[in-house]
């Protein structure tokens, strides 16, 4: 499905996640959310057809809204899985029935629009590179979220390389996001100085790599960021994310709206 849009200033974004499914209104100028999210828990199973229908009342109830969006506007939607062409080559926290789907297909004919799906790290990495912590950085800058894994997004020049899977990089014979991510330091219950020191091997490695201008990092962990940003020597600046939960939903839509042309 693909159809010429009507000019709009604020797209539809939803953010499908293993306990939860949330969508806005964004302002595409400033990326700013407009009103409150809505948010449903994902439904259990979370099969295609159900995780559809949530995303179907989402996006009605959104409508209805004095901000929305012109009606035949399209949607943007972050999903935690690589998205190849539409398709999705995995799934993390969702069901695997989802693997191989064209989830791209599922949404549009669920919605009745044209929908534009991406990895739920790259929403957020493109959201900040647009509107937040990297706003007109040059160079590559790498967005890195801690939580349950390690999520990361590659953005060079302002552009997205999607499906950057950084968290599975392999570090003195363990998957990274293992030692590194957030549950990590819960689980071993390491101080943040200890937890400082697995980072700091972490992001030395990722550094050594890719050379970045800049590492943002998000996830709910970048509350804390004050107890062990400051104690990571690098040579690239590194700061916490700017626009915290609202960044899937804020990238997920800029990215429907950059590629229907609604916007650059």
């Amino acid at each position: 499905m693909s159809t010429k849009h009507s000019s709009t200033e604020t797209v539809i974004g939803i953010d499908i996640g293993g306990t939860g499914i949330k969508g806005g209104i964004v302002r595409l100028e400033t990326g700013e959310m407009v009103g409150e999210r809505f948010r449903i828990d994902t439904p259990q199973p979370s099969t295609p057809q159900a995780v559809a229908k949530v995303v179907k009342e989402i996006v009605d109830e959104l409508m209805t809204r004095k901000h929305a969006p012109a009606a035949d506007a399209p949607v943007g939607i972050t999903f935690p899985a690589i998205i190849s062409h539409g398709i999705a080559r995995s799934a993390a926290n969702v069901d695997k029935s989802w693997i191989d789907a064209d989830v791209d297909k599922i949404f549009s004919e669920e919605l009745g629009r044209d929908v534009q799906v991406m990895n739920d790290a790259d929403a957020a990495g493109l959201a900040e590179a647009r509107y937040g912590a990297g706003k007109g950085v040059k160079g590559t800058v790498l967005v890195i979220t801690l939580g349950t894994g390690i999520g990361s997004a590659f953005i060079y020049n302002g552009k997205l390389i999607p499906n950057a899977e950084l968290g599975h990089l392999e570090i003195d014979g363990f998957d990274a996001e293992s030692k590194a991510s957030a549950s990590a330091r819960e689980r071993d219950g390491l101080s943040w100085e200890e937890y400082a020191g697995r980072l700091q091997r972490y992001f030395s490695h990722v550094e050594f790599l890719f050379s970045p201008e800049l590492f943002i990092i998000g996830g709910g962990i970048s509350k804390r960021s004050e107890d062990y940003l400051p104690a990571l020597k690098l040579r690239a600046k590194i700061i916490p994310a700017q626009l915290a939960n609202n960044a899937g939903i804020v990238g997920g839509a800029l990215q429907a709206a950059v590629h229907f042309k609604i916007t650059k």
